[in-house]
């Protein structure tokens, strides 16, 4: 297998130039060599496809989602995402924004959305994991304009998913058939990322208000209130928010470019910078101590000045999770 180094900076040409220099003393530097093979990046197989979220399951499997509506799998180890699942009348996909593999279902979860400006179907979609074959499609409830973002299970498996354009919270049931509004509140606003700690505890962002905040609940699970958590330093366009462990998570910043690890005590959020110089940070996932994310390119689908240019491969790039003291 042939490894590449994506450090902070992107310096690209370190990876080639270390590799060199390691071969010709090989003998005295043994030891260096063995912690220069990384993981590779990998390369999405098609054109103009913007992903939007990537996932990982408990093999190492990466699960990427993205705008065509097509979702990319890349076995462990592999330098390729090949195409795993297409839209087709059946599963109704449309463009898939947040993915989350569901292990203990043996199950992957997508959230589709009809493409910006048109009127469609709004829901959550379930593939297996093992053949990729359609399992059943979920709702959001009708009326009024929704954007279903991102997903994470609780422990008792209710399916928790973002609502963007009406600042929600929706939710599945174990066992139920269609997303239910769960809550709603100001701070809900553009919100993006959701993630259970390993306590239960629910956390979020909100990609235009450069928010974190812990969601409250009661005794019985309802909704409780939102607690804004302060933030060690300013966030760029927070994104994907996705567990590493315990109180400690992985978030993507796309306006600022950056993948950051998030780190909760209390009210407090330390945030630390893994990654930068990336060309729209969408999403991020953790597995086997690195933190695999794309590069989403929005600029060449949004900006109409940019929009005939080609913006070349969409690749999904890695950097290490620093380890606890």
């Amino acid at each position: 297998m042939k490894f590449a180094v994506k450090p902070v900076g992107r310096l690209g040409v370190f990876a080639l130039s270390s590799a060199l220099a390691l071969s010709a003393c090989a003998q005295e530097e043994a030891p260096a060599a063995e912690e220069a093979a990384v993981p590779g990046e990998i390369v999405l197989e098609g054109e103009r496809l913007f992903p939007e979220s990537l996932t990982s399951d408990a093999t190492g499997n990466i699960y990427v989602g993205s705008n065509p509506g097509l979702i990319f799998r890349a076995s462990v180890g592999s330098e390729t995402a090949p195409v795993w699942i297409e839209p087709n009348e059946e599963n109704g996909l449309s463009s898939v924004f947040g993915v989350l593999a569901d292990d203990a279902n043996g199950l992957l979860w997508a959230c589709t959305n009809p493409p910006m400006g048109d009127a469609g179907e709004v829901a959550i979609k379930t593939f297996s994991l093992e053949d990729a074959s359609f399992q059943g499609s979920y709702p959001f409830p009708a009326g009024g304009p929704a954007m279903c973002n991102d997903m994470s299970i609780a422990p008792n498996g209710d399916v928790f998913a973002s609502e963007m354009l009406g600042g929600r919270i929706m939710r599945l049931p174990a066992g139920g058939e269609a997303f239910e509004e769960w809550a709603a509140h100001e701070e809900f606003a553009s919100i993006d990322g959701i993630a259970f700690a390993e306590d239960g505890t629910l956390y979020g962002n909100a990609i235009q208000r450069n928010s974190l905040f812990r969601v409250d609940m009661d005794e019985g699970g309802n909704f409780a209130g939102v607690t804004m958590l302060e933030t060690s330093q300013e966030m760029g366009g927070p994104d994907g928010l996705r567990l590493v462990s315990g109180n400690t998570f992985l978030q993507s910043e796309g306006n600022s470019g950056a993948i950051t690890l998030v780190e909760i005590e209390g009210d407090v959020a330390t945030i630390t910078t893994l990654a930068e110089g990336i060309d729209y940070a969408s999403s991020v996932t953790a597995y086997d101590g690195r933190a695999y994310y794309p590069e989403g390119k929005l600029t060449f689908l949004f900006d109409p000045n940019r929009q005939m240019e080609d913006p070349g491969d969409f690749r999904v790039y890695n950097v290490a999770i620093p380890a606890d003291e």
